[in-house]
């Protein structure tokens, strides 16, 4: 049976369930998403202030076949967050659900409502003398049980891993209204099926995430940042088996940078200080998180001296202050911007086995180069095998000239993605733009068993209808 639209009628008799402001007009802000490709259809968003009242509101969506569409800080970047066509689902918003309700600093434990920004869930660890690591460009506005929803990953995957290896526990509302009280601190709990895994990275599909139990870290006892030129994506992953060799778990990031990045930040962003005079064919960004006794400057100096020793390594920077640190790293995280700036004909968000990635960067150029005159900034995560692979028009030519083409380049990256053993979705999601990515590179029995699992958690089909699995 088709869902309904959350009307105004509908509206009306909900609101008598509630207290009386947690049902508005959806602004235009709950409607749009970061790079402008739809706009949501729904009329009204919800606002609970408590689990109790996120359950009357999805027990009653589910009762009239409405739809629900769980809304966090509004980051993503793969539609997750947008309904733009079908019957309008009401929107739920986390933002009033923001509490940090405890921090259990011998645990290494923090308990975060949903709605907790990510940069005060990362203050309150702080003021603990505790790291909660997960960082990535939005946190200052992506909220917790969306980072979680999308699994999220950023610059700290390659130490302490994906959002999903930060849970403990959820607690949270399923697709009846039931509320799952899973909000256990412990490290083993071997008590049956992992829900909490199921609905973490699951994008609102199967239930409405509401509160987490997060692992915690020591503070590093100091910390390093440099810049290192190397010649290849090759010598970069010989570099990387290098440093943990020497450091071990203590190399915090790893990020690969090529020199078409540079030049975009130089044409998009001239006010932003470039590191060397004329960039490297290729550098990465090294981060170390070091325990009591050990100096950074002296780590990062000795992994360069091994380097160069190497062959690997043709020049390098060491930040000689957090300030500087915080300049190179400004490098790296601005980089999305001047992308924006030039205008992508396609985006690609891909991971793969890291002994593969020389190979991959190289062939997809060549391909490419079959399809027409292109430019390539590839940059991302080195350590754990995720690029962001996009292609870019020639110097003076504008995107919207090669709109039919975006399809065949965007298959020509995912297909050599999926022969080479990787994924077209390595941090952002499914969310409505990679359902057909998912349909034709997924394996069978995992598509079938995704499906089964819907069918029994959200037999009507409300949770975010159309996202991860086709409606």
């Amino acid at each position: 049976m088709p869902l309904n639209a959350a009307d105004d009628g509908f509206a009306e008799t909900l609101s008598r369930a509630l207290p009386k402001d947690t049902l508005r007009r959806a602004e235009p802000r709950y409607l749009e998403e970061p790079r402008g490709r739809w706009q949501g259809v729904s009329r009204w968003v919800a606002l609970p202030r408590t689990v109790e009242e996120v359950s009357t509101i999805v027990r009653a969506c589910n009762a009239a076949r409405v739809g629900v569409l769980p809304y966090g800080g509004g980051t993503g970047l793969v539609g997750g967050q947008i309904a733009p066509d079908g019957p309008a689902p009401l929107l739920i918003s986390l933002e009033r659900m923001s509490a940090v309700r405890a921090v259990y600093p011998q645990e290494n434990v923090l308990v975060a409502e949903a709605g907790a920004v990510l940069a005060d869930v990362q203050s309150a660890a702080q003021d603990a003398g505790r790291l909660f690591p997960l960082s990535l460009a939005s946190e200052g506005t992506a909220r917790i049980g969306g980072l979680l929803s999308t699994n999220a990953g950023g610059l700290n995957v390659l130490r302490y891993g994906n959002a999903r290896e930060q849970v403990l526990g959820l607690e949270a509302v399923l697709p009846d209204g039931s509320i799952w009280h899973g909000l256990k601190r412990l490290r083993k709990d071997n008590t049956g099926y992992d829900l909490r895994g199921l609905l973490v990275g699951a994008e609102g599909t199967l239930g409405v995430i509401t509160a987490a139990a997060l692992k915690l870290s020591p503070i590093p006892a100091s910390t390093g940042t440099a810049l290192l030129a190397v010649e290849s994506p090759a010598a970069a992953l010989d570099l990387l088996a290098l440093a943990r060799e020497q450091l071990g778990e203590m190399v915090s990031a790893f990020e690969l940078i090529g020199r078409m990045s540079f030049d975009f930040l130089a044409e998009a962003l001239p006010g932003l200080r470039q590191p060397w005079p004329e960039a490297p064919a290729w550098c990465v960004l090294v981060d170390l998180g070091l325990a009591q006794g050990m100096d950074p400057e002296t780590a990062l100096e000795t992994l360069f001296a091994a380097g160069m020793e190497a062959g690997l390594v043709s020049d390098g920077l060491v930040a000689q202050s957090q300030a500087q640190a915080q300049q190179f790293w400004d490098i790296r995280e601005r980089i999305p911007e001047a992308n924006r700036h030039i205008g992508a004909i396609a985006s690609h968000d891909v991971s793969l086995p890291l002994s593969a990635l020389p190979e991959f960067i190289e062939t997809g150029l060549d391909r490419l180069a079959q399809l027409g005159d292109f430019r390539v900034n590839c940059f991302g995560h080195l350590g754990d095998g995720n690029l962001h692979y996009n292609v870019f028009p020639p110097k003076g030519r504008k995107k919207q000239e090669y709109e039919s083409q975006r399809a065949d380049v965007q298959r020509c990256v995912h297909d050599l993605v999926n022969e080479m053993g990787g994924s077209v979705s390595a941090e952002h999601g499914i969310g409505r733009l990679k359902v057909p990515d998912l349909e034709r590179y997924s394996d069978p029995a995992k598509l079938a068993a995704m499906r089964a699992i819907k069918a029994a958690l959200d037999p009507a089909g409300i949770m975010n209808p159309g996202a991860v699995l086709r409606a």
